[in-house]
């Protein structure tokens, strides 16, 4: 087996005083001859059901927004601890409320990959590092019911009644309960998580049927931070397929993708940080700097941390501006915390953040957890300006928008610069805009009316810089 597979190494252990390890390991490798995990290297399963995207609600405390899987399908190679997973998905619900891509129109398909620590997206026919998501694609990958099981017979777990548990130190935690008649049926635990520290999760399994002796549930239910996130209905089961699934050379041979940030000066003392998929602006006053967005994950932070004190030597970060709590846009909040940063969002994320920055970490504590302090958090109901005297720095409410109830975006009044995330996502250049417009973007385009906001450049925080005249034709607006 693959070292990563090896690497799971440190079981959590609730072995029973009175009861022999051999008994133990027997019980275990009766549970896997019924399930048919004995000798099993490679499984394939397709079916459709429903989907939800997670982190991406359109306010805190309320359920991952909801699509239509037209098909499903995942190929796993247990013996290299690899997944392919494809799915095709289209909308799920009218209007749309939150992020997960929408609006989908017609179908989008997503192909996506691990393989040991490494993860990945395919874009088009381009392999796209996605190392954010390493941790829960393990996990995905050892809580299958036949995956629990090898993985618990690979290092010795013992029984405690009628469930067990492994442990991947820095990843996530299982504790998988076998039905009485000796097959999976839930799976709980965690993973490392950078917004929440530790995300829970729930698997349940159900409705066991068998394939050339290898028993398999019909039905897939999970749940992620306590909200429905997969509703699957299995159609097919292919035990023992080839699954050569490999790393691409570009993935294999990349460096942290996180840790590469492109500087582009758009105005004295404001610069626009590139570099991947999510952008960040830093903007210096005179004694201190704003940073608008701490996106992804500790690593990415901490790059364009560095950089900030490149571009403004001496000068701390006293403020971090989150455009909103969508998981992809706050996961770098707990880093930039730990530096001592204010977090500044929307009153509606106050709480969550304030939870959010406190959480333990206890499965791979951070620069936040052992650092000691637990982050300071405002809110902000409709405006709030910055100024040092000279800068003026306006944080706006998005009112009303369907993306999330806490947008923020940031107006820089003398540069007429807008800064915002998710509204509008420009198009390659000389693309046609999307028809029909993005309610989003029309939204977008009508807060800037309403507020009067003069605006010459938008600062996508995906993207590309362009001139108001594209976001006002992707609006269906006249230029």
């Amino acid at each position: 087996m693959r070292t990563t597979f090896v690497s799971l190494a440190a079981l959590v252990f609730l072995l029973p005083a009175a009861s022999p390890a051999q008994d133990q390991r027997a019980a275990l490798e009766k549970i896997a001859r019924e399930m048919g995990a004995t000798g099993l290297k490679s499984l394939e399963y397709t079916g459709s059901g429903t989907s939800f995207a997670v982190g991406q609600s359109p306010a805190p405390g309320m359920p991952w927004p909801r699509f239509v899987v037209k098909s499903y399908g995942r190929l796993v190679n247990y013996e290299t601890a690899s997944f392919r997973e494809e799915v095709v998905r289209t909308q799920g619900e009218d209007p749309p409320r939150g992020g997960g891509l929408q609006p989908i129109r017609g179908e989008l398909r997503q192909v996506l990959f691990v393989s040991g620590d490494r993860a990945w997206n395919l874009a088009g026919a381009a392999a796209v590092p996605a190392p954010v998501a390493s941790a829960e694609r393990q996990l995905q990958l050892w809580a299958t019911p036949h995956g629990v099981v090898q993985a618990a017979l690979a290092h010795s777990a013992s029984l405690d009644g009628r469930a067990f548990t492994i442990a991947v130190p820095k990843r996530f935690r299982l504790r998988a309960t076998v039905s009485d008649r000796g097959l999976v049926e839930t799976v709980e635990g965690a993973v490392a998580h950078p917004v929440v520290g530790d995300l829970p999760i729930e698997i349940r399994y159900s409705d066991y049927r068998d394939f050339g002796g290898v028993k398999f549930p019909m039905k897939i239910r999970q749940s992620a931070g306590g909200f429905p996130a997969l509703d699957l209905t299995v159609g097919d089961v292919r035990p023992n397929v080839a699954a050569d699934i490999q790393i691409p050379d570009g993935i294999r041979q990349a460096a942290d993708p996180y840790a590469q940030v492109s500087t582009q000066m758009v105005a004295d003392g404001v610069w626009y940080l590139t570099g991947g998929t999510h952008h960040s602006v830093v903007i210096e006053m005179k004694d201190h700097v704003v940073l608008v967005e701490a996106p992804l994950d500790e690593s990415r932070v901490a790059a364009v941390v560095r950089e900030a004190r490149t571009l403004a030597p001496g000068k701390p970060i006293r403020y971090v501006v989150n455009s909103h709590h969508h998981f992809d846009h706050s996961g770098g909040l707990r880093a930039a915390a730990s530096e001592g940063a204010t977090v500044i969002t929307h009153e509606i994320n106050r709480p969550f953040f304030d939870r959010a920055l406190k959480a333990p970490a206890a499965i791979a504590p951070d620069r936040l957890a052992t650092s000691g302090k637990t982050g300071t958090v405002e809110g902000v109901r409709d405006r709030r300006v910055l100024t040092d005297g000279a800068r003026i720095v306006e944080i706006h409410h998005i009112a009303g928008n369907l993306h999330d109830d806490g947008l923020l975006m940031v107006y820089l009044p003398k540069e007429k610069l807008l800064i915002q995330a998710d509204t509008y996502t420009p198009v390659p250049a000389n693309s046609p805009p999307p028809t029909p417009p993005s309610p989003f973007t029309v939204n977008l385009s009508d807060n800037i009316t309403r507020l009067g906001l003069n605006v010459d450049q938008v600062l996508p925080l995906h993207g590309r810089i362009v001139p108001i005249a594209e976001l006002n034709r992707a609006a269906g607006r006249s230029p």
